[in-house]
């Protein structure tokens, strides 16, 4: 590829999107940092992640329409100074509130960079041959984005401060700024569709009104808590109902009528249901149980992330030979056993990085088999003109999922960590008091508990039983991500059926089709 004009614009948007994977992968190796210097609990930490994927869907149906009609220079060029932005607020925050308002501005332009990376490089890339190349050359740099993130955090936090994880954006924003502003041309679609705002609107209060309930539910009265889940649950019918009447709806509904497309959307959804989602939590058990620090922490996640990238032609070529049919189910099938796995190293005696690295492992395989193959046939089994809006659902999916299944997995660990403390101390706390307990464990940090809860000094002064609190608490998230994700392969299976169906333009390299390659 020529050293052009093209190839300075292709370097702004892999800078976009790498910066954009680098905020979902790098942050959860500092959560148990973040945890004591801005004594951040538990749900705390859990909104510093959900903020960013909460925002993401809230602006990525509408960012594509809003780059056609404006123009795709200038909302990629404003979005990416307002990532830059966010993310400085993000390294200044003195304190958890803030940091989560900061992140939930900082996913809202991230998501929107994102988008308008692909409808730059589709525009800027005309012909099939040099499209094909630019979005080769975009996929790796995403991927490079999403599967080293854990350890580019943890050698920041290892020889900077925390703050870094978030100001190293700054300058690579301004960078890309640079390529975009040299590079890019302007492009606009004079016949671009109108925006669906009760679209994304009912979606967005749906998604977070769950995430909310879930997160927050244990500290809502009874009556707070059924109004909060009437909200939610209004919000989405309501959604359903904008969506059927709207002239121009985000989501066209009648693509899941399509076997091939809704088989794969179950990819999607399994991915962000376990895989996604535990990587928030992975470096609290790395850290938390097995004590290791950040940086030990960082390269162990790399076990967890590298597959994704390096499993993508095998993945290909299972689908080639196989079909999607085959190679989705499987891949899902092989992330569920990955977290069995992980489940059973987790309970050994004296369980280290060693007992969990098959898990990881053969999890990190799972993901790579089912990634590429999902994108492909989600935006494949459809017409050309509908590849768009089957990515854009696609993408969709799997970020409401991830948003979902982050406060489910949070939920989870803290019941499975109060199950084991209640059975061990009996009557020695009340609920309360052991609901508090058990969010203090979760996030990881057990020194100084005893501060915290005085009567741990005489209950348990080795720390043994917190420990293995924490222990049953992972057990149960990774056994409810493994189950989850076997019944999802099973679903998939049943929903693409017994007949083989010709893949339809499974291999042209649509921009829409690469733009949920690399997304979690």
């Amino acid at each position: 590829m020529r050293f052009d004009r093209n190839t300075v614009a292709l370097a702004g948007a892999c800078l976009a999107s790498l910066l954009f994977g680098l905020e979902i992968s790098s942050v959860p190796v500092i959560l148990p940092k973040l945890e004591s210097v801005l004594a951040a609990d538990f749900r705390d930490l859990q909104w510093i992640m959900n903020a960013y994927t909460i925002a993401c869907t809230t602006v990525l149906m509408a960012t594509g329409t809003l780059a056609d009609r404006f123009g795709r220079k200038r909302v990629m060029v404003i979005t990416t100074i307002a990532f830059g932005a966010a993310s400085l607020l993000c390294g200044l925050a003195p304190s958890a509130p803030l940091l989560i308002v900061a992140r939930f501005l900082q996913g809202l332009a991230g998501g929107a960079m994102f988008t308008c990376s692909v409808a730059v490089l589709s525009h800027q890339f005309q012909d099939g041959g040099e499209r094909g190349k630019a979005f080769v050359a975009w996929s790796v740099v995403s991927g490079i984005g999403l599967g080293f993130g854990p350890a580019i955090g943890g050698l920041i936090v290892a020889f900077s401060s925390w703050q870094w994880v978030f100001l190293i954006h700054v300058p690579l924003a301004i960078l890309a700024l640079v390529f975009i502003g040299a590079g890019v041309t302007e492009s606009r679609d004079r016949n671009a569709q109108k925006l669906d705002r009760a679209g994304i609107l009912t979606l967005s209060l749906a998604v977070f009104g769950f995430s909310y309930l879930i997160t927050q539910g244990a500290d809502l009265g009874s009556g707070a808590r059924i109004g909060v889940t009437i909200a939610a649950a209004l919000s989405f019918i309501a959604f359903l109902v904008a969506e059927k009447i709207s002239p121009y709806p985000m989501f066209d509904f009648s693509v899941f009528r399509i076997r091939q497309f809704s088989g794969a959307i179950m990819g999607g959804i399994g991915m962000n249901f376990s895989y996604w989602p535990f990587i928030i939590y992975l470096p609290i058990y790395f850290s938390g149980v097995l004590g290791y620090d950040s940086t030990t922490t960082g390269l162990l996640l790399l076990v967890y992330t590298l597959p994704l990238m390096l499993m993508s032609s095998t993945a290909e070529g299972l689908r080639a030979r196989y079909q999607a049919r085959i190679a989705i189910p499987l891949g899902l099938l092989t992330l569920g056993i990955g977290f069995i796995a992980m489940r059973i190293g987790s309970g050994l005696e004296g369980a280290n990085w060693l007992t969990m690295l098959p898990g990881t492992l053969i999890a990190g395989i799972g993901i790579g088999l089912t990634n590429s193959p999902t994108t492909n046939t989600t935006t494949g089994s459809v017409s050309p003109d509908r590849a768009g809006m089957a990515s854009g659902i696609d993408i969709s999916a799997r970020l409401i999922t991830l948003a979902i299944n982050i406060a489910v997995l949070g939920l989870l660990l803290t019941l499975g960590i109060a199950s084991y403390l209640r059975n061990a101390f009996g009557a020695a706390f009340d609920a309360n008091e052991l609901r508090a307990l058990a969010e203090k464990i979760a996030t990881g940090n057990l020194d100084g508990l005893t501060q915290y809860a005085p009567r741990l000094a005489t209950l348990d002064p080795s720390g043994t039983i917190v420990h293995d609190a924490l222990v049953n608490g992972f057990g149960w998230v990774m056994l409810y991500s493994g189950i989850g994700v076997l019944v999802l392969a099973a679903i998939s299976f049943i929903i693409f059926g017994a007949k083989a169906v010709a893949p339809q333009a499974a291999s042209g390299h649509s921009s829409a089709q690469t733009a949920s390659e690399a997304c979690p």
